[in-house]
């Protein structure tokens, strides 16, 4: 994906009452951030934020969270916030690979959409489903472990399923085809919307390990 620059992004996101500047600094101590004991939620890979701004107005008792890696990608989530006044969302401008760094037993679920796939098998350990990253989310799950995902990529799909299952985490609705599904509750990201405009199947899964 061709990302193109925006112009003051630093700035942008620095006046943004939304972004968490020095996450480290609240590690282990993002109930006191919310204010409240209610659940925390993290996206990791947020995009330009459709999802998780979606899911934020709609479920007012849970906290959310989302990382994303790229200045000119947070900064339109910024934007699509100007008008909004949400007390139950923060984002953080970060790469996945520190989330240990930021993060310790306190987040009761990860959502997973539509992360990069890195197809070529050289690449396989920069999976966010990889045994790699499922080490690190042990440490930032407060108690039981629960990932929800969903992709356009088949392979990566299938990828995920045999690597979740050999972590020890259990799959439950498992869908290959998500818009033409029983499922009612599904906030579509901004790259959902695109694929299944073109006809693209949706895969969604939930995983669970105690």
């Amino acid at each position: 994906m061709r990302l193109r620059n925006i112009k003051d992004a630093d700035k942008i996101i620095e006046k943004s009452k939304y972004i968490i500047l020095n996450p480290e600094q609240y590690k282990g101590k993002y109930s006191k951030l919310f204010n409240n004991q209610n659940p925390i939620y993290l996206e990791i890979g947020m995009g330009k934020g459709d999802f998780i701004i979606g899911m934020a107005k709609k479920y007012p008792n849970i906290n959310f969270l989302g990382i994303e890696m790229y200045d000119s990608v947070i900064v339109k989530a910024i934007e699509k916030l100007e008008n909004e006044n949400l007390n139950n969302l923060k984002l953080i401008r970060m790469d996945a690979n520190k989330i240990e760094d930021v993060f310790d037993k306190e987040i009761d679920l990860i959502y997973l959409n539509f992360s990069d796939p890195w197809p070529k098998n050289r690449n396989a350990k920069r999976r966010l489903t990889h045994e790699r990253f499922l080490d690190k989310y042990e440490n930032i799950f407060k108690t039981n472990k629960v990932i929800y995902m969903k992709t356009d990529n088949t392979s990566l799909f299938e990828f995920s399923i045999e690597s979740l299952s050999q972590y020890g985490y259990k799959l439950k609705n498992i869908s290959l085809d998500l818009h033409n599904s029983n499922f009612e509750e599904n906030i579509q990201t901004e790259y959902e919307k695109k694929f299944s405009s073109k006809g693209v199947k949706i895969n969604r899964l939930e995983a669970y390990k105690d």
